[in-house]
């Protein structure tokens, strides 16, 4: 098995944290987390695609170990934590790359595939939305909130925040056990740093600016129609299976699978997803070393 390196890199006033294994000249794989987690989701996902991939996984601004400036020094807003990401892929100097993307890793992805889509090879979505059909009831306190930004719509959203809410995210629609405890606690011991709460929250009230730009990250679709796979965890409490077939509506030939699984599908599907993404590139892109 490939070992598995922990390294940063500055970009600008951040330095991210990021997890790397694989060949140095093998094809890149970069893979996106979501909220409210860190590339400590990939844990078990990157040694098994290391033997064939330089496989990539940073931590977002905000997120894990990455270390940027306080609420107030670095505008946490999707735009800006796309702006970063695309520094860092500069400074790596990845000029081709799939995509895996998670959640809040979808539009920031997205972003860079609409700036750059020449770069990107293909494009893995686990549970990662960009069609508003893909949204359930559950979005319903963030959707007031944006459409009206008010302390008590703010306020309502911090629920989302709660202890209790991230151990929903990790553990619904998987069997009973079968989640490790250390992927919530973790999340949380992070939502536990000064600030942390309400860059959060500003992020809830920014992700509006995600479903404005879905018409664009659709748009790229249509016209490059990059590779696309969806491994989508059917028991998604936030983002519906009807979020991965809507896909197909601007990518055809886009590859849709909805596994028996939540949110978090690489939880208790780790080892099946790996499994499709090694077929899916293989056949679409040719044989990766």
């Amino acid at each position: 098995m490939s070992t598995v390196f922990y390294r940063t890199r500055q970009v600008g006033d951040v330095t991210m944290f990021y997890r790397e294994a694989g060949a140095a000249d093998a094809p890149v794989l970069l893979l996106l987390h979501g909220f409210p987690t860190s590339s400590h989701m990939f844990r078990d996902l990157i040694p098994l695609l290391a033997a064939r991939y330089r496989v990539i996984a940073p931590d977002l601004p905000g997120f894990g170990l990455t270390q940027a400036p306080a609420r107030g020094g670095y505008p946490y807003s999707f735009d800006a934590l796309a702006e970063t990401l695309g520094g860092f892929v500069e400074a790596l100097g990845l000029e081709r790359y799939a995509l895996y993307v998670f959640d809040y890793g979808a539009p920031i992805g997205f972003r860079l595939a609409v700036r750059h889509p020449e770069r990107v090879t293909a494009i893995v979505t686990q549970n990662g939305n960009a069609y508003e059909e893909g949204f359930s009831g559950e979005w319903e306190p963030w959707q007031a909130y944006w459409r009206d930004p008010s302390a008590a719509n703010r306020e309502a959203c911090r629920a989302s925040l709660a202890a209790s809410a991230i151990r929903f995210q990790h553990e619904h629609g998987a069997p009973d056990g079968t989640v490790a405890p250390d992927h919530w606690l973790l999340d949380e011991h992070f939502l536990e740093r000064p600030d942390a709460i309400e860059i959060q929250l500003d992020l809830i009230l920014d992700y509006r600016s995600n479903v404005a730009r879905y018409p664009d990250f659709q748009a790229y679709l249509r016209r490059h129609r990059p590779p696309l796979l969806a491994t989508w965890g059917r028991h998604d409490a936030f983002f519906l299976p009807a979020g991965a077939e809507a896909y197909a509506r601007d990518v055809p030939d886009a590859e849709i699978h909805l596994l028996d699984a939540g949110h978090f599908a690489l939880h208790t599907r780790c080892a099946e997803i790996a499994a499709l993404i090694d077929d899916f590139l293989e056949r679409r892109l040719g044989p990766q070393r």
